[in-house]
């Protein structure tokens, strides 16, 4: 493999704290409390306007207003209520050793994605960070991941997506690239139906990309 796409949220860090409490934040807004913000972690990795649909009910209209509430809160804090998840950095200092291409490609909107790349010290192994736009475009993993193709001019067949959720792998699907769901971020196993391969540590990742 050439060209090695990483999801963030779930994949790269652990982003619990700062998600839910912006979604709860945003809620809030619409007069729904949330007693257990463990049970917001659906949010992390699909798209906001998919989840806020249907995990809160709230109309598509509402899901953008709740988008520019939970911004208010994601922007200046949530932002860095992140942490990486451990063996990252050393797993991507390999990747780069041997020549791979690595490229982040993420529903979250590309300004916020490059703000915690640099915040946590990663953005020196990536070459390309793909992403959303404020305003909604490019909004699914799917639109992410061929824009990464067609700007850095990605070899489909020497390409691979890496990520914690369903939409990584239907998104890989789509753009006729092989996917390795991982298992440590916020996915199930049932949701890597249709994945090249499984990692369930982040120790596994590179044997799982060799392996496909």
């Amino acid at each position: 493999m050439k060209y090695i796409l990483f999801d963030l949220d779930g994949t790269l860090t652990d982003p619990q704290q700062g998600i839910t409490n912006a979604v709860a934040y945003a809620l809030r807004h619409f007069g729904i409390e949330t007693e257990d913000n463990s049970t917001l972690n659906k949010f992390i990795g699909p798209p906001l306007i998919y989840s806020f649909v249907e995990y809160s009910g709230l109309t598509e209209e509402q899901a953008k207003e709740a988008i520019k509430k939970y911004r208010e809160y994601f922007g200046p804090k949530g932002i860095f209520e992140n942490r990486v998840y451990d063996g990252i950095p050393e797993m991507l200092q390999k990747l780069k050793d041997r020549g791979d291409k690595v490229i982040l490609a993420t529903s979250k909107p590309w300004i916020y994605a490059e703000q915690i790349l640099e915040h946590f010290d990663l953005k020196k192994y990536f070459d390309f960070v793909s992403g959303s736009e404020m305003n909604g475009d490019r909004g699914s993993k799917s639109r992410v991941i061929a824009y990464a193709i067609e700007k850095y001019g990605i070899l489909k067949d020497n390409a691979v997506m890496i990520g914690d959720r369903k939409h990584d792998i239907i998104g890989a699907k789509e753009n006729g690239i092989r996917s390795v769901g991982v298992l440590y971020g916020y996915g199930t196993r049932e949701e890597f139906n249709g994945a090249s391969a499984v990692a369930e540590r982040v120790g596994e990742i590179i044997d799982a990309i060799d392996s496909i």
